[in-house]
């Protein structure tokens, strides 16, 4: 089940990804691509936090 779950979530990463782009609006591109860029600086931080 949670395979399938996590598949549905990365398309729909993905499908978000895509709409994004073919909308052809270079803000909203850009957007996203800092939205992404600063999610996963983030989160590498965060995981290697210690305890």
């Amino acid at each position: 089940m949670s395979k399938s779950v996590s598949f549905l979530y990365q398309l729909a990463r993905v499908a978000n990804d895509i709409e994004k782009l073919s909308s052809g609006d270079p803000k909203r591109i850009a957007r996203r691509a800092k939205n992404k860029y600063i999610g996963r600086k983030l989160v590498r931080k965060v995981w290697k936090f210690p305890f």
